[in-house]
């Protein structure tokens, strides 16, 4: 069967500047349907949701997934299922139907799959217990359900029960789930599903999908397992990874700073058998938003198998900043020719005497949404005796943010001006004097939501 299922996850969807997260690969690998004969099971969601295009889009992917199975088993698409494989086609609104028992005929397989029409509720329980029923227990064929719904359960009893005493009796499930058209419960997917359930689940928004979902499951459910293995995972310039966990089968090892490799011997040659690699990586770069996390994930083996793995994307959060003083604008001049002297009127421009610019930053922690901060800045310069003298103070109002919960917001280049005439160092014949300063800040929360109690009068 090949690589049935890959899979990348990322254990957080936010993390702040400098933060770290975890990158989950999962592969799955089956063994060869023609030495491993396999009886599978389509459990197709017929109800009233699916009218027009998503229904129109299964019978397509149940049909293609019917076709390349028919073809893998005997090299060719002569209408019967061969060596020993067969399909059986159970589908749900309400409650379930048992359209076909296992059967070998592609032509009474797809003649069901056409008649299917939209209509009812949502049976979970009963699609999987009337699928469970068409097993032989005393076959030696592989068990296979493919699970495909695009609702929440809205009839019958708990479906897990069933699914869960499928797996129970040796029976591989897989689940797709049509996310777009009304909702589903991914975690009741997982559920479902055979483990680890991010190898053994696929979710689509788009119904458009489902005919290449179904196809990739077939085409990937037909080949042997997987060997000589090797996965090159490369983090994006804004990470670095810095620790690689012992992955459940094979070996793994770091390359560089941003480039994890890992190598299988094999996968699923003779049994279904998944493999999971986990590794660390912090943020270290510029980037802050929506960032992707891989620059690139490559996948190699001696089958040939087309395996791909999604990016996912994360948001780093370094901040919000506030510039509440603009730079002051500079003035343009040109220097031409060879004149060692040049005038030139820069206009009103008050320079008494020279000093320095200190400018400061200041972050405040967990600030509330929709809420505007008053904020107070002093400065003072010290004087060889440890006293104080006042340099300057100012007061800025810091805007609200729209951020959904608390925020750290930075407020940058907050300047003050310090005459040289003013050193209290006692050394004010030279500007590279070392001044000692202390600055101290105030600040409060302007908008708020308190209200005076209003005076009653009992009498």
């Amino acid at each position: 069967m090949g690589i049935t299922n890959s899979n990348k996850e990322v254990n957080v969807t936010q993390i702040d500047c400098g933060g770290s997260f975890k990158i989950k690969l999962s592969l799955t690998g089956e063994p060869d349907i023609l030495s491993n004969p396999t009886d599978i099971v389509l459990i197709l969601d017929r109800s009233g949701s699916m009218a027009g295009s998503p229904l129109a889009n299964l019978k397509n992917g149940a049909k293609k997934f019917i076709d390349i199975i028919d073809e893998a088993t005997d090299s060719n698409r002569d209408g019967q299922i061969g060596y020993g494989s067969r399909i059986g086609i159970v589908s749900f609104d309400g409650t379930a139907t048992k359209d076909t028992e296992l059967i070998t005929s592609v032509a009474d397989l797809n003649a069901a799959v056409n008649a299917l029409s939209a209509n009812g509720s949502t049976n979970h329980a009963d699609a999987f217990t009337k699928a469970l029923e068409l097993f032989d227990p005393a076959s030696t064929n592989a068990k296979v359900m493919v699970m495909f719904t695009d609702g929440k359960t809205t009839a019958g009893g708990d479906p897990n029960t069933v699914a869960t005493a499928a797996k129970a009796q040796g029976v591989i499930i897989y689940v797709i789930g049509l996310s777009g058209n009304g909702g589903i419960d991914e975690q009741a997917l997982k559920d479902w599903a055979s483990d680890p359930d991010s190898a053994y689940v696929a979710i689509t928004p788009d119904d458009e999908e489902l005919e290449k979902i179904f196809e990739d499951l077939a085409r990937n459910i037909a080949k042997p397992g997987a060997t000589d293995i090797v996965i090159t995972d490369k983090v994006n310039a804004c990470f670095k990874v810095t620790a690689v966990s012992m992955p459940t089968k094979g070996t793994a090892s770091l390359v560089d700073p941003t480039t994890v490799e890992w190598k299988i011997d094999e996968l699923g040659v003779k049994s279904s058998e998944g493999a999971v690699l986990e590794f660390t990586v912090e943020h270290v770069g510029p980037c802050s938003g929506t960032v992707e996390v891989n620059e690139s994930t490559t996948y190699d083996d001696a089958e040939d198998n087309k395996v791909t793995f999604p990016s996912p994307e994360l948001t780093v959060d370094c901040g919000t900043d506030v510039f509440p003083e603009p730079c002051p604008e500079p003035v343009e001049l040109t220097v031409s020719g060879c004149e060692d002297t040049v005038e030139f009127d820069a206009g009103d421009l008050s320079l008494e005497s020279l000093g320095r610019i200190v400018q400061l930053d200041v972050t405040l922690r967990n600030v509330c949404p929709h809420k505007r901060v008053a904020l107070a800045v002093l400065l003072n310069e010290v004087d060889a005796c440890g006293c104080e003298h006042k340099r300057g103070l100012k007061t800025l109002t810091v805007p609200a943010h729209t951020r959904s919960g608390c925020h750290d917001v930075t407020v940058r280049c907050i300047k003050f001006v310090l005459p040289e005439d003013l050193d209290a160092s006692g050394c004010a014949c030279s500007i590279c004097g070392t001044r000692k300063l202390k600055a101290r800040f105030i600040a409060n929360y302007i908008d708020n939501d308190f209200e005076c109690c209003k005076a009653t009068t009992k009498i």
